[in-house]
């Protein structure tokens, strides 16, 4: 593993738009579809302006639905040179999918990113960040490089095992890591736990920006101060993290980690390429 590699901020974005709120109602009304719309007709302008400003790569993991839905949208996120991630077809949660509808979902987001971008993604997202036992070796078969889906680490991308076998009866036996690299994620360092509102079920969400902010600033400080290198992924989601009193949180924790000589911002699939470049 290249340990060369500085202490770096991958700011990601869950472009879901409506595909998340149809996955919660099959009969999503209106009202909730537009808060999807939102982040397509206003957050995806904002962010990528901001992003423009001071100069920042970043990933963009985004449902084939999406895509088809506001090509525009994604036509502007290509055009700034951004990364643009698998996150399947509809948002769907693998874990609740057959095998072979899991399958459908991957593939169908695949070919729908690719009539954009040119060529396979890089990089894959689980919705919910979730798996099903299927999901890893779909990624292994399909040749992802990397995926951002999974909780073991915090700041050291790893590679994820086949074959772990786990139960209550008998201590855990390991499986094999497989060359792909995950980039580890965390609740506390998505938008959506910390502001969303929904009724059913019941997130209370609506956390003060303020606060938010000190969160993804001690956990980068740990990682800058404790860590020799390591990788700091941040999730947002463009009709959250969009909201005019929110996107500040973005702006000023993008100040924050410039004004430390160390770091640097990166899309999370260059950081994969230099980590198997070692």
């Amino acid at each position: 593993m290249n340990k060369n590699i500085p202490h770096t901020v991958c700011l990601t974005f869950d472009f879901d738009a409506l595909c998340v709120w149809l996955n919660k109602s099959e009969t999503a009304s209106p009202a909730m579809l537009s808060r999807g719309e939102f982040g397509a007709r206003v957050g995806i302008p904002r962010i990528l302006a901001l992003l423009k400003t001071y100069e920042i790569p970043a990933t963009f993991f985004i449902p084939g639905h999406t895509a088809e839905s506001f090509p525009h949208s994604v036509g502007a996120i290509l055009a700034a040179g951004h990364e643009v991630g698998h996150h399947r077809y509809g948002h769907e949660n693998p874990s609740y999918q057959s095998p072979a509808e899991e399958r459908r979902s991957l593939e169908r987001g695949l070919e729908v990113l690719e009539r954009f971008t040119g060529h396979p993604p890089l990089g894959y997202r689980s919705p919910s960040w979730d798996y099903s036992a299927a999901t890893l070796p779909l990624l292994v078969e399909y040749g992802f490089l990397y995926d951002s889906s999974l909780f073991a680490d915090d700041y050291h991308p790893y590679h994820p095992r086949l074959g772990d076998q786990v139960s209550l009866g008998e201590p855990m036996q390991f499986g094999e890591e497989v060359d792909l690299w995950e980039f580890p994620v965390d609740f506390t360092l998505d938008d959506w736990p910390h502001f969303v509102f929904q009724f059913d079920p019941y997130r209370a969400g609506l956390s003060a920006p303020s606060k938010v902010l000190e969160v993804w600033q001690s956990g980068f400080n740990y990682m800058v101060e404790h860590e020799k290198w390591g990788v700091y992924t941040v999730t947002m989601h463009p009709q959250v993290i969009g909201r005019g009193h929110r996107i500040g949180v973005l702006d000023n924790f993008i100040q924050y980690v410039s004004s430390r000589s160390s770091a640097r911002f990166a899309r999370i699939g260059d950081v994969a390429k230099e980590l198997s470049s070692d």
